[in-house]
């Protein structure tokens, strides 16, 4: 039986909501291993006049524990 571990981050981009989760992703998998699934959780944007000038995501991301490491 597998065992799952959850972090709960907030990704940011100034393109778009999808590119922030890539950017999230992509920097969580510099350090944790085994990543299993990521879940959008919220979305926001700060907006400057008129325009979205932040994109926000709260993200679950989930990996598995491996018992097996030394």
């Amino acid at each position: 039986m597998g065992i799952e571990k959850h972090l709960s981050i907030t990704g940011t981009s100034n393109v778009s909501w999808k590119d922030a989760v890539v950017q999230a992703v992509s920097e969580v998998a510099k350090t944790i291993d085994y990543l299993s699934s990521v879940k959008i959780i919220d979305q926001r944007a700060k907006i400057d006049g008129k325009k979205i000038v932040q994109y926000y995501v709260d993200l679950d991301i989930s990996f598995i524990v491996d018992r097996d490491r030394d």
